[in-house]
């Protein structure tokens, strides 16, 4: 038995193929998941055109927890929802006292 999943969503591709395969597997069996959008440094990249993706192709409602502070080359941190906070990235694209990030 699956107790969840994790999935790693490109940040210029958006959802793709084979993601809505394992997503429909994870319906049928009630797979609770989390989601990631990664590479939102890229030349592309597109968070909402992302979000907008899963949401259509997926048939979810995603609950956004953080969003990204810039784009592309000029992306510097993240707005966490939760605590309304702006996180940014130091010189070496870790987040201070957070753990890593970039």
């Amino acid at each position: 038995m699956l107790d969840g999943a994790v999935a790693v969503f490109d940040g210029v591709a958006g959802v793709e193929a084979q993601t809505e395969t394992v997503w429909r597997q994870a319906n049928k069996y009630k797979v609770p998941r989390i989601v990631f959008i990664n590479k939102l440094d890229r030349q592309g990249a597109d968070p909402a055109i992302t979000l907008n993706s899963i949401s259509q192709r997926l048939g979810c409602v995603p609950m956004v927890m953080q969003m990204p502070l810039g784009k592309h080359a000029q992306f510097q941190g993240v707005v966490d929802l939760v605590h309304l906070e702006a996180l940014f990235f130091d010189n070496e694209g870790d987040i201070p006292g957070g753990g890593g990030g970039g």
